[in-house]
């Protein structure tokens, strides 16, 4: 059944006022560190509640684009706010939640048949996947080519090609719930140390540990603050 004509709906007022931000970041030249009016000037140069602006600041905060500081204001993380579509991030919030269960319980059990079954060239793999995540946040990046590269050595260590299987059947969901955690502020280097006591204890042969100290880190990545978000908060 098409829902091509399910009925129309009112575009959200934060989302004017995001289409008006991105246009006064242009416009105005601001780069990453530049710092964005108070929410009071912009809800009184805008016409709008300071609820709206507040909504559409929780909107870029969400997607990485600004950090609000507490008591300092509101800062550009990067030179542009490309705002992903708001319908686009309701749709990820719906689904993130089945696919970090997915991911507890696949890689939880992978974890723990790694440190039962791993070779030492599986270790080397994982330890290349470290030293490339680390490199990347060194460079300012977020790591997440490190982390998925860390993530398939340890389903390979697993050596279960059933479970492999079902890895590789949500690998995009997966890597979309990566991308949303790693540009939380400090999850890099976070996950970086996370991912560390997880090949600690595949090296020592330790299942229980292993399986403990990914669950720790599934649950962490699912700390993220789209899920806290609320996109009707403010129409």
């Amino acid at each position: 059944m098409t829902d091509a004509l399910r009925p129309m709906t009112k575009q959200r007022l934060y989302e004017q006022v995001l289409d008006r931000l991105r246009q006064y970041v242009a416009e105005g030249g601001l780069r990453a560190g530049d710092r964005l009016p108070p929410e009071r000037d912009l809800a009184q140069r805008l016409g709008v509640s300071r609820a709206s602006v507040k909504q559409a600041i929780v909107v870029l905060e969400v997607q990485g684009l600004v950090e609000a500081r507490h008591g300092g204001g509101t800062y550009l993380v990067r030179d542009s706010l490309d705002v992903e579509p708001v319908e686009e991030m309701v749709e990820r919030r719906r689904r993130l939640p089945d696919v970090l269960e997915a991911r507890e319980a696949l890689e939880t059990k992978l974890a723990e048949l790694a440190a039962e079954r791993r070779t030492e060239e599986d270790l080397a793999a994982m330890r290349s996947a470290l030293a490339h995540m680390t490199r990347e946040i060194e460079e300012d990046g977020h790591g997440v080519e490190g982390d998925r590269l860390f993530h398939t050595a340890v389903t390979a260590a697993a050596h279960s090609s059933i479970l492999a299987e079902f890895m590789r059947s949500i690998a995009d969901q997966i890597a979309e719930s990566r991308t949303e955690s790693l540009r939380q502020p400090g999850r890099p280097i976070r996950s970086l140390e996370q991912h560390q006591a997880i090949l600690d204890a595949i090296a020592d042969q330790q299942p229980k540990q292993a399986a403990t100290a990914m669950r720790r880190h599934v649950r962490t990545v699912a700390k993220v603050r789209l899920l806290d978000w609320d996109p009707e908060g403010e129409r």
